[in-house]
């Protein structure tokens, strides 16, 4: 998956997603996230992935590039972890 990322937002979640840059109004959120999942890092390394956010069915989130601190590309393992929990 092409734009497949790992998220690390300001606001310490990390969150795993297909991630589209649209074009928006100014002040608009200009990202569009499907499928978002949170990953959650143990203090012993192991890791975990969940639907995110738990609240809603919705599937496509847009937010803020600025909510961002950096986008990295996902392990093997968390690309086939990803698309077995969202299918």
């Amino acid at each position: 998956m092409e734009n497949l990322k790992i998220l690390i937002l300001k606001i310490d979640k990390i969150i795993i997603s297909q991630i589209d840059e649209i074009e928006y109004d100014l002040g608009e959120p200009d990202c569009k996230l499907t499928n978002p999942c949170q990953l959650f890092v143990s203090d012993n390394g192991e890791w975990d992935m969940k639907i995110w956010p738990k609240f809603t069915d919705q599937r496509e989130i847009m937010i803020h590039s600025d909510s961002i601190l950096t986008i990295v590309n996902p392990k093997e393992d968390h690309i086939k972890f990803y698309l077995e929990l969202t299918k």
